[in-house]
C-alpha cells in the first residue's frame, strides 16, 4: 500500500492497517454513504471508508442510529462499492443485526460482504467476544468499536463520554479496558474507540496490538474517524469532537438561492445553455 494519488496507491487491506500501527503511521477513517462521496474521499487519500449506521442521523433524519436497518445498511455498502475505492469498505452492523445471537451476527455480516464491504464493525466489548469470535471464524475481519456506543443510546442516557468514572460496571473506567482486551482476544483487527477521555484511550492504545481508531479520544490513538458531513460543515450540529473543514451547508444553500434568484428573474437558462 501506498499514500500517493489514488491510481498509484494499492488497494488498503487488513494487514496494511496492522503494518500502520508497527510504523506508528497513522490511519484515516471518514464515513461515506454512496458512489459520489466515496469517489471523493478516496481521492483524497483516506485509508478506510464506513458505511456508517451515523446514515441514520446525517442522511436518514433520525435521532439516534437505533432505527437503521440491515436491507439499508445494504443498499448503502453497495453504493459505496460501486466507485471501486482504493480504500478499505467498512460496513456498519446496524442495530438488532447481530444482537440476536452469533449466527444472526454470522449471516447479516455475509450479507454486507456481499453487498461489497470487505470488513464490518459491530458495537460492543466484553459482551460481544463471542459475536467477534464467530464473525472472523468464518474469515470475515471485524472491526471494534467500545465507549461510546451510539447504538446504546438509551441505556447511557444519550451520546455521554464514558470512562470517566473509575468501575467495572458498563461505561466504567476498568469495564472499557476488559472490553477492549475481550475484542482484541476475540479476534478483531482493529477497534474504533469513542467518547472516552484522552488519557485512557492513550492507555489502551498502548496495551493493544491492534489498531485504535479514535473519535472523541484525544490524539493518542493510531487512527481517527470523523463524519463526513461533521467534516465538510454540512452539519447543522457542532460538537466538541468534531471539526469542520468546511462550510459546504451555506455554499449550497448560496448556489441555490442563485439558481432560485436566475430562474426567478428569467435568466436562466440563457441562450447559450439551449439547444437550437
Amino acid at each position: 500500500m501506498t499514500t500517493t494519488t489514488h491510481g498509484e496507491r494499492g488497494k488498503v487491506t487488513v494487514p496494511d492497517l496492522g503494518r500502520m500501527k508497527a510504523l506508528e503511521q497513522r490511519i484515516t477513517m471518514i464515513t461515506a454513504y454512496d458512489a459520489t462521496f466515496a469517489r471523493l474521499v478516496d481521492l483524497a487519500g483516506v485509508d478506510m471508508i464506513l458505511v456508517g449506521d451515523s446514515v441514520g442521523m446525517v442522511v436518514q433524519g433520525t435521532a439516534n442510529t437505533i432505527p437503521v436497518e440491515l436491507d439499508e445498511m445494504a443498499y448503502h455498502v453497495r453504493l459505496v462499492s460501486r466507485s471501486q475505492p482504493k480504500a478499505m469498505i467498512v460496513g456498519d452492523l446496524p442495530f438488532g443485526s447481530y444482537q440476536v445471537s452469533p449466527q444472526q451476527a454470522v449471516e447479516s455480516s455475509i450479507r454486507l460482504m456481499k453487498e461489497g464491504a470487505e470488513c464490518v464493525k459491530l458495537e460492543g466489548g466484553m459482551v460481544m467476544a463471542d459475536t467477534i469470535q464467530a464473525i472472523t471464524r468464518v474469515d470475515i475481519p471485524v472491526v471494534g468499536h467500545i465507549g461510546l456506543t451510539p447504538q446504546s443510546y438509551h441505556r447511557m442516557g444519550g451520546h455521554k463520554v464514558q470512562g470517566k468514572k473509575s468501575g467495572f460496571e458498563a461505561g466504567g473506567r476498568e469495564r472499557l479496558l476488559e472490553d477492549a482486551h475481550a475484542v482484541e482476544q476475540a479476534g478483531a483487527f482493529a477497534v474504533v474507540i469513542e467518547g472516552i477521555p484522552r488519557d485512557l484511550a492513550k492507555e489502551i492504545t498502548q496495551k493493544l496490538s491492534i489498531p485504535t481508531i479514535g473519535i472523541g479520544a484525544g490524539p493518542d490513538c493510531d487512527g481517527q474517524v470523523l463524519v463526513l458531513h461533521d467534516v465538510l460543515g454540512l452539519s447543522e450540529l457542532s460538537l466538541k469532537f468534531t471539526k469542520q473543514y468546511a462550510d459546504l451547508r451555506n455554499a449550497a444553500i448560496q448556489a441555490t438561492e442563485a439558481f432560485v434568484s436566475e430562474v426567478r428573474e428569467g435568466i436562466w437558462p440563457d441562450d447559450a445553455h439551449s439547444f437550437h
